[in-house]
């Protein structure tokens, strides 16, 4: 094992640090720099109510000092801060601690730098979760000891003296890990970019701007991996100072990656039919697209070949929960976002009675509302949204109310129990909310896993 942990916290001595946020990405942090005699402010919107007594008690003996509850960032004056990826750097307590020297910093930026081997980032508005787990499945498969990390998986920094430089690193980055970040991994995917997160950031260009900071740090000797289909990411292109691979499922590409014939070529090789491609969906076609052009000279064609046929896709992405009275019922709990739910649609061969509504992240529905009336055969709205969604399918083009029934729930099993009733054998309910889960789940996960247990709880037919 090496030493890169010893000599980072010892150019942190000496100065005062604050670690905002003491979640999940956080906590290895805040031990690894107590451990090694770096003294931290712990700074938390939750109250001490809400933290184990003993973790408390471990961290105020090895040094820390807390500020814990809704004032946690008032006096916010250290000279190094560590944030965690839900407090935007814009906050005005952060910005004004910057202003005044402040260095704005995270768990993720602190890894990117210290790590000794190369890096493969993700990233996108969908399908990044996916992606990179693909990645991370062919380089396993292909005998690389591989890490996976970033918005998936555990924290790294704290592994990160058991990594050698022949390993490899698989991260999934959000656009809140991007803000600042200063420097970029050696290949960079961006999946595709749509308006998302705009109840977090100042507007579009600002989400944009993040997304491309993926890449936007790289050599000439790098790589960047872009959605050739996708307007946003085809225009990044132009930025990249590095090599440029496209993917497309539309266009024939003869020095990228495209569906031709039934099956993925990359630089008119054949690499995959599509029907070995176990894992549903168009989308899926895409982020496997993705992933060969990240794996190039990493995993040869039968390696991917090989997967693909075993992968079955990863939880709470149109995600098979049961067959109930030959109804079958999905689970799709990660579209947050109304690209997110058009790609679930598009992912059956038949209307569906669809389940969906959330938390408001100010996002439009209108591209929703056409791919709704095209695919769907019921319509079940619940959550913050519910109104806007309605609005947007009645108002697209060929609506027709004795066609697609709107129903409006008062929560989630409301909705699961009133599908279960319309459902007809040979049908598909599908949970595909197409917004974020805060109005009454603490994330998707959660909101799955609770769609998951009131369809198990509906009783046989």
């Amino acid at each position: 094992m090496s030493d890169i942990l010893t000599p980072y916290c010892e150019t942190l001595k000496g100065k005062t640090v604050a670690v905002l946020g003491a979640g999940v990405s956080n906590k290895p942090l805040i031990d690894l720099l107590l451990a090694h005699g770096v003294p931290v402010t712990v700074r938390d919107r939750s109250g001490a109510e809400k933290f184990p007594p003993e973790l408390l008690t471990a961290w105020t003996a090895g040094g820390a000092a807390l500020r814990l509850g809704e004032d946690y960032l008032e006096e916010l004056t250290e000279e190094i801060i560590f944030r965690s990826p839900g407090i935007m750097p814009h906050t005005p307590q952060l910005a004004r601690a910057a202003e005044r020297g402040s260095v704005l910093t995270s768990e993720m930026e602190a890894f990117m730098a210290l790590c000794p081997c190369p890096i493969t980032a993700v990233t996108g508005s969908d399908g990044k979760t996916t992606t990179t787990t693909i990645i991370a499945g062919l380089l396993k498969a292909a005998g690389h000891k591989t890490w996976l990390g970033g918005n998936i998986g555990t924290p790294l920094l704290d592994k990160v003296e058991e990594m050698t430089p022949q390993d490899r690193v698989v991260l999934e980055l959000s656009s809140f890990q991007l803000m600042t970040m200063p420097r970029s991994a050696q290949t960079a995917v961006v999946t595709n970019v749509a308006p998302n997160h705009l109840d977090k950031h100042t507007d579009m260009d600002e989400y944009v701007a993040a997304k491309a900071n993926v890449f936007a740090h790289q050599s000439a000797g790098d790589k960047v991996i872009l959605n050739y289909d996708n307007a946003i990411t085809c225009g990044f292109a132009q930025k990249a100072v590095g090599e440029v691979v496209f993917f497309s499922r539309r266009e024939v590409l003869e020095d990228g990656v495209c569906v031709k014939d039934g099956a993925i070529w990359r630089k008119g090789v054949k690499v995959l039919d599509l029907s070995e491609i176990t894992i549903p969906g168009v989308h899926n076609v895409e982020n496997f697209m993705a992933a060969i052009a990240a794996v190039e000279g990493l995993a040869d064609d039968e390696t991917i070949r090989c997967f693909a046929k075993e992968f079955g896709g990863v939880e709470h992405r149109i995600e098979l929960v049961r067959e109930l009275g030959k109804v079958r019922y999905y689970n799709d709990s990660i579209a947050s976002s109304p690209s997110r739910t058009i790609a679930g649609l598009r992912s059956f061969d038949q209307k569906v009675i669809l389940i969906a509504g959330g938390y408001d992240k100010h996002i439009p529905f209108d591209v929703l509302g056409p791919e709704v009336v095209s695919r769907v055969k019921r319509l079940y709205l619940t959550g913050d949204t519910a109104q806007k969604i309605r609005a947007a399918v009645e108002q697209a083009a060929g609506f027709d109310p004795a066609a697609l029934p709107i129903v409006e729930t008062g929560d989630l099993k409301e909705a699961v129990e009133a599908a279960y009733q319309a459902a007809k054998p040979g049908d598909v309910v599908l949970m595909s909310p197409a917004c974020a889960s805060f109005d009454r789940y603490k994330n998707f996960m959660e909101r799955g896993e609770a769609f998951k247990a009131m369809v198990a709880a509906l009783p046989e037919r």
